[in-house]
């Protein structure tokens, strides 16, 4: 079995658009047996589309259904919030290769060190993201915001 690991930045990505396309990564190479990892990096650059005021109380709603002992848990945090929307983008329910496909998936906030400059590690490789590329919406929010929106004080990506 092959391995590889493909690296995407979050950064001034739609987060449907980045989601559906790692959702679609990770899928394939599932199916074809391949053994491929995906990293994005940058979660809290990532956008979401529309009025700032409605995407806020869209969240803070979401964020708002569940009970604080029984759930369902919604994310606070940038990279679990993206982490979710590519689990809802996967068969995780209803059979075993949408989890263990989950499981090849980290988000990370910021870009580690040994991710950051122009040259990637061995086995590493830049998601194609042509397809997904768009200009900024005119109405938007970052991911980072949403979170401080819904009380993640962002001193806890801020320094990284």
């Amino acid at each position: 079995m092959s391995e590889s690991t493909v690296v995407y930045d979050a950064s001034d990505k739609i987060l449907g658009r980045l989601a559906s396309q790692v959702a679609k990564d990770l899928i394939s190479a599932r199916k074809s047996g391949s053994q491929q990892r995906v990293i994005i990096i940058n979660a809290e650059e990532a956008i979401v589309s529309g009025p700032r005021s409605k995407v806020l109380s869209d969240y803070r709603g979401k964020y708002n259904l569940n009970h604080a002992r029984k759930g369902p848990y919604f994310p606070r945090m940038p990279d679990k919030i993206i982490k979710r929307t590519v689990r809802g983008m996967l068969p995780y329910q209803k059979n075993s290769s949408g989890r263990e496909a989950l499981r090849d998936l980290r988000v990370m906030i910021g870009t580690p060190t040994n991710l950051a400059g122009g040259e990637l590690p061995e086995d590493h490789q830049w998601g194609d993201t042509g397809n997904i590329e768009r200009d900024a919406p005119n109405k938007f929010v970052r991911l980072g915001e949403i979170s401080s929106h819904l009380g993640v004080d962002s001193s806890r990506w801020a320094g990284e």
